[in-house]
């Protein structure tokens, strides 16, 4: 009930827009400021008491307060990716003289929205954010929508909302899945499983729209069966046995497989699991690519050919956007996507 509630607030925006007046007019006349006029101010007070406006929790934290410390919220750390995302955020901001405090929503919309408020209470200036798998389910941005709206710079990456205006740092997901997938074709692949998310995730989705591409550009036509969509799981655990089952029962159907395009290294470890236990032989018989070039990738056997993201750039990128936010090199108003091109790094699996 408490996010229901706050979803259907009356920002300061909302009521800037409706009695057409600036945010900062609103702001000021709800603090009954003297630079208003009196008028103007009843007028305002009056809209926000019949429209239940409340403040926003976050935003009031951290409004008018610096503190050289940034708030970071990831989806999980298990990924190899979060981990060097992380690396190249704090190496820009200690270099740059700030702080970075990390926490995990660990795929949960209620603990993001609850890792805002808390970093918001331990003194950040502003947040890089990694979405959620449920907050994309639910649809739900209101968190980080009334964040922004007040001022306090936040910076996307990875797993972006392209509605919310702020800076984003994103991988080209569908340029590297359609690079990936005509990777293997070109060694002779014509039969490649997919293993990826669910739609609403907009990683897995461009990189299952990359997939597809691919394959029309070669003239094959695709297999609906070859496409595997993990569960909704926040554990790694769960997610790989599922993809297991899943795999173990096309090979009981003797569906023809000669290659495998993974979306993380994590879903291909699993499916290089199931071919060695059934004496299936890498690359020989199925080649293997995935992206997340980590240690998985790297210390598997045989080692995975990946698709690489270049993570620690990520987070270097990120980090520079959000000081610029903060030290006014770049507007607030001003809203920059970055867009890190990936790289295939081949080893054994292909």
């Amino acid at each position: 009930l408490f996010f229901l509630k706050m979803k259907k607030r009356i920002t300061l925006k909302g009521i800037a827009n409706e009695l057409n007046v600036s945010i900062s007019t609103v702001s000021k006349s709800l603090k009954n400021s003297p630079e208003i006029g009196e008028e103007t101010r009843q007028k305002i007070i009056a809209f926000a008491k019949a429209h239940n406006y409340r403040p926003n929790n976050i935003a009031l934290s951290l409004k008018n307060r610096k503190t050289k410390t940034i708030g970071l919220i990831i989806p999980e750390i298990v990924h190899y990716f979060f981990s060097n995302v992380i690396n190249g955020i704090e190496k820009f901001a200690n270099k740059n003289g700030y702080n970075v405090i990390i926490a995990v929503s660990n795929e949960s919309f209620e603990k993001e929205v609850l890792n805002m408020e808390t970093l918001a209470n331990g003194h950040i200036d502003g947040f890089i954010i990694s979405i959620a798998k449920e907050t994309f389910k639910k649809q739900d941005f209101h968190h980080i929508q009334e964040t922004i709206d007040l001022g306090v710079p936040v910076v996307l990456f990875d797993r972006v909302f392209n509605n919310l205006k702020c800076d984003k740092v994103i991988v080209d997901d569908k340029g590297g899945a359609e690079a990936a997938t005509s990777f293997l074709i070109e060694k002779g692949k014509k039969n490649i499983l997919l293993l990826t998310t669910q739609d609403y995730i907009s990683v897995g989705n461009l990189r299952t729209q990359g997939y597809i591409e691919a394959l029309k550009k070669h003239q094959i036509i695709p297999d609906n069966r070859l496409i595997i969509k993990s569960i909704d799981e926040a554990s790694s655990e769960k997610e790989m046995s599922y993809l297991e089952k899943q795999i173990n029962n096309l090979l009981n159907q003797k569906v023809a497989i000669d290659g495998i395009f993974a979306v993380n290294e994590i879903y291909a470890a699993s499916a290089l699991k199931v071919l060695r236990k059934r004496n299936i032989n890498v690359p020989e018989e199925v080649a293997i690519i995935c992206f997340t070039d980590g240690v998985i990738s790297r210390y598997s056997s045989p080692s995975l050919t990946t698709v690489s993201q270049h993570a620690e750039e990520i987070g270097e990128v990120s980090a520079k956007l959000l000081i610029d936010k903060l030290t006014e090199a770049s507007p607030l108003e001003e809203h920059i996507t970055k867009v890190i091109n990936c790289s295939i790094v081949e080893r054994e699996s292909s």
